[in-house]
């Protein structure tokens, strides 16, 4: 099923999410249930579907449904779609079995207009109007849903008709199809290419009848399959480095490296010692090299806020990361995690390379946007030029991605609260910040400092946050604002953004403490004590 065009029955059109279609002019929505059963219907044409398969894709293993439900469901599908059990043109019935989806689908004509999707099928004949052009439009259109089953709802496959429609920068990849009439047959070449750079990942030559659909059939079946694996061998590659298990499945490895690099992870901090022992065995190798500046940087943001770390030792950890990014930068091109890794890094001492580390994430991300590894690093780039609202629909897109209650989701809504909070749209962060802080994954002083910030100005801090801080001190709260400073204010170019960041903090400060809690470095970088 293509997922950007729509699929096309006839007069009946669905949209790519199945979330409604259009018949006569007229619009037809669908329910959640209804929709999930469309969707398999469509994505398994010609198969018989028992209704326990069923019950499975419109339902969660708790929830008990029926095949008298099934039914139900099926029949009123059939009615939003004037469909018939008895003549029907979309669901049939297998009595004592289960339903089947008999619609063929038309073949749809090319897009046009500029695309953004996840691979684009283009096509191109050395001979305009041959005697093949039906054949070939159907041997594209079956490339287009072959492949289409083989990727997740939200990678849209699309045919358009030639280059000048493709944009490199919306794209994943490009399937060029070249046909040429060669009299007793179509000759056919297949090439899959991944944006922007055109870099060929593998070519395909179709083996084509005259005109014997079967061939066209088979042939688009293999070739589909054979993308479909490409595709999958490009995110293991993508996904391989910083101590991802190779040897696991592809959705645990796409998790475990969104993992290594979505947070301050407390697992690099306790691989210190095993890091610093390969690190001399292996000098030279930048896997490990990236991962010991890993365990660098969680020293520096897993460090109590309350007790803080010299200036000094913070500078010397940071010029430390810095040596190590730059020197393995060279040997790093070809593996997008590592880039990540190294953007990550670059981002975070703030010395100067926001540059270096946009183009080494915005390489990256092109190579792995079918999973969530890249976006936070990629939003914390977009809100450091002040692109708040870029950065927040990349954190929403990872919160969409990340499994409900995990580290990586937490760390995601505690990045969009601080872009919302360093934009002044109050009313928005007021909405986003209704999340718990205090989960498994956070530390109780953490759990302070997230409440600290969060809370305006003009607002009382919780009872819990005000004791721990009254407890700390007018030198443990300095130590404090110095650690949100340096870990999350620092990096936006706009002092009006830093100072958006800082302004609730200092107030709470001042309030508790009076001057002597705001550190030096915050006035310096924000103006607020003059300005309050």
């Amino acid at each position: 099923m293509s997922k950007a065009q729509g699929l096309s029955f006839g007069e009946l059109i669905l949209d790519e999410t199945c979330l409604f279609a259009r018949r006569g002019g007229k619009t037809i929505q669908f329910t959640r249930n209804e929709r999930s059963l469309l969707l398999a219907f469509v994505r398994n044409p010609h198969q018989l579907m028992s209704r326990s398969r069923l019950i499975e894709e419109i339902a969660p293993p708790e929830n008990e449904s029926s095949d008298r439900n099934i039914d139900f469901l099926v029949n009123r599908l059939r009615a939003k779609l004037g469909d018939s059990a008895k003549s029907p043109r979309y669901i049939a019935t297998q009595y004592g079995e289960g339903y089947v989806w008999i619609a063929e689908p038309s073949a749809a004509p090319p897009q046009t207009g500029q695309i953004d999707a996840y691979l684009a099928i283009v096509p191109s004949f050395v001979e305009q109007g041959h005697r093949f052009g039906a054949q070939a439009s159907a041997l594209l259109t079956q490339l287009r849903d072959g492949i289409a089953r083989g990727v997740t709802s939200s990678q849209t496959i699309v045919i358009v008709e030639g280059w000048r429609h493709v944009v490199p920068d919306r794209l994943r990849y490009v399937l060029q199809v070249s046909f040429q009439d060669a009299g007793n047959r179509l000759d056919c070449t297949a090439t899959l290419r991944e944006m922007p750079m055109r870099q060929i990942v593998r070519a395909f030559r179709l083996d084509l009848g005259a005109a014997e659909t079967a061939s066209f059939t088979t042939e688009a079946a293999r070739v589909s399959h054979g993308i479909i694996e490409a595709l999958r061998k490009a995110l293991t590659n993508a996904s391989a480095g910083l101590g991802t298990p190779s040897d696991q499945p592809l959705d645990v490895r796409l998790r475990k490296a969104t993992t290594q690099l979505s947070s301050s992870s407390p697992a690099w901090l306790k691989k210190g010692q095993e890091l610093s022992a390969a690190r001399v065995r292996n000098p030279a190798d930048p896997d490990i090299a990236l991962q010991w500046g890993l365990h660098l940087f969680a020293r520096l943001v897993l460090a109590s806020p309350f007790t803080g770390i010299s200036n000094e030792e913070r500078d010397e950890i940071e010029s430390e990361i810095e040596a190590t990014v730059l020197d393995c930068l060279p040997a790093i091109e070809n593996n997008p995690l590592l880039m990540l890794a190294a953007a990550k890094l670059l981002y975070f001492i703030h010395r100067g390379h926001l540059d270096l580390a946009e183009d080494l994430a915005e390489r990256a991300f092109a190579r792995t946007a079918d999973f969530a590894a890249a976006l936070p690093v990629m939003g914390q780039l977009r809100q450091a030029r002040g692109k708040f609202k870029e950065a927040v629909i990349l954190f929403d897109r990872g919160i969409e991605m990340a499994d409900p209650g995990s580290e990586f989701m937490l760390y995601l809504r505690v990045l969009k609260c601080i872009a919302l909070l360093a934009s002044g749209d109050r009313t928005a962060l007021d909405a986003a910040k209704t999340f718990a802080y205090d989960v498994p994954h956070t530390t109780s002083e953490l759990v302070v400092m997230i409440g600290m910030t969060m809370t305006a100005a003009d607002q009382p801090l919780s009872e819990a946050v005000a004791k721990t801080l009254t407890a700390a001190g007018p030198a443990g709260v300095s130590n404090a604002l110095e650690y949100v400073y340096f870990t999350s204010a620092r990096h936006f170019i706009a002092q009006t953004a830093r100072a958006n960041v800082m302004r609730g903090l200092v107030a709470h400060a001042m309030r508790l403490h009076g001057a002597a809690a705001i550190p030096p470095i915050v006035p310096a970088g924000t103006s607020l004590i003059t300005a309050m």
